[in-house]
């Protein structure tokens, strides 16, 4: 009987240190691929400086260039609270860069429309964003695949 209870705490104590070996490697992990994104190749100040815009309003508008949305639908996808989300669009819309209406079907709802200007400059945003630094892009046709491979089962596993 003892036997079994020190085999079966074994295993636990095995798996738990496994999970916590986990849990710390990908902890490790994301802190790099935080670093590489906002510490070492931090695009958001390239961004407002090119279009004159803070990166919120920028990225108001890329949210915006697959459709129309709501106000609503709009702060969620910028994760901001809806007062923000009306200064924001207040802003594009004095731009040009954004037309806001009501809904058809409830008129307490507005929605927000990119016009071309804004889609212009939603292109730059994404131009800037895109461009991959120096050393990613020297990384062998092997290495990217595999890169490519595990970001792309990441952001599945988000969206699913």
């Amino acid at each position: 009987m003892t036997t079994a209870r020190s085999a079966g705490s074994a295993a636990r104590t095995e798996s738990t240190g496994s999970a916590a070996q986990a849990t710390g490697s990908a902890a490790q992990a994301w802190r790099a691929m935080r670093t590489l994104v906002f510490d070492l190749h931090d695009r958001r100040a390239q961004v407002s400086e090119a279009l004159d815009l803070s990166f919120i309003r920028a990225k108001a508008l890329t949210r915006l260039v697959t459709g129309p949305l709501t106000m609503r639908e709009l702060a969620g996808r910028l994760a901001i609270d809806p007062p923000y989300t009306t200064v924001v669009v207040d802003d594009l819309e004095r731009r040009g860069l954004v037309r806001r209406s009501t809904s058809t079907d409830d008129r307490r709802v507005k929605i927000v429309t990119i016009t071309e200007a804004g889609a212009q400059a939603a292109g730059i945003v994404d131009e800037i964003l895109s461009e991959p630094p120096p050393m990613l892009a020297a990384l062998d046709a092997a290495e990217l695949a595999q890169l490519n491979q595990i970001l792309s089962r990441l952001i599945t596993a988000t969206l699913d």
